[in-house]
Parts: C-alpha cells; sequence; structure tokens
C-alpha cells in the first residue's frame, strides 16, 4: 500500500519541480529585468527611447565593444543585418558575460529563453550558438 502512494507522490513532486522552475525564469526579478532590457533595447535600435534603465545605459556606453564581440562570434552575419530582437539579447548577454559576474551558463540559459520567447524559431538556436561561441573564446 505504501508503494502505491510513494509512486502517486512522485508526479506531485514533478509538478512541483515544474512549477519552482516556471517561478524561476518568469517570476524572477532577475528575469523581468532583463525582459524590460531587452524590450528597451530593442526600441531603441528604432529610434531613441527617453525611458531607460541603469542596465540598458551600461550596455548602451559600450554598445560599439559589443557589437565587434557579436560580430567576430557571428561573421557571416554582420550585425545590422541581425534580427533586431536577436540583436538585442545578444547585447544583453554579451554585457552580462563581459561586464558583470553573472554565470556565464545562467546568461546563455536566459538568452535562449528570451529568445524563445520574443524571437522566431531559429532565434533561439542562433543566440545559443553565438553566445556558446563567445564564451568558448573567452
Amino acid at each position: 500500500m505504501s508503494q502505491v502512494r510513494q509512486f502517486k507522490a512522485i508526479p506531485q513532486s514533478l509538478s512541483f519541480l515544474w512549477f519552482l522552475r516556471q517561478m524561476k525564469t518568469a517570476l524572477d526579478p532577475r528575469h523581468q529585468l532583463r525582459r524590460e532590457a531587452v524590450k528597451i533595447l530593442f526600441a531603441e535600435s528604432f529610434t531613441h527611447q527617453p525611458t531607460k534603465n541603469n542596465l540598458v545605459d551600461k550596455i548602451l556606453s559600450k554598445v560599439k565593444t559589443i557589437d565587434k564581440i557579436v560580430a567576430a562570434a557571428a561573421p557571416t552575419w554582420p550585425v545590422e543585418k541581425l534580427n533586431k530582437i536577436d540583436l538585442a539579447i545578444l547585447r544583453l548577454a554579451v554585457h552580462e558575460l563581459k561586464y558583470e559576474k553573472t554565470p556565464p551558463k545562467v546568461v546563455i540559459d536566459e538568452a535562449v529563453e528570451l529568445a524563445k520567447e520574443f524571437g522566431g524559431e531559429n532565434s533561439a538556436p542562433f543566440v545559443n550558438g553565438v553566445l556558446g561561441t563567445i564564451y568558448k573564446n573567452g
């Protein structure tokens, strides 16, 4: 009888873990800050945005350096030809990889999640590949 109860408890545990995973990404204040930064960076690629946050200001102050890093990691895709949302996600992620103390695996995972949320069907693999190259090359 106790074996049956244990077996029935496993799916509940898994659903709780699934809930925690969703909470980690969707409700995490750091994730929300990244989402907001991507939105502002995307809008900034079309026209100057008067409302920015501290993170976006840091990224924009280093945008030329960040774009050179992206261009080196994706040589077949000129920065000006990249999908604007992919570029916004890459700028955020490269900034975090190079100038913040966020663990690289977290940065890449977050960027891929943002690409899944905001980008096209090829965005997540593209972002993952570019960031993997940047991480590997140091």
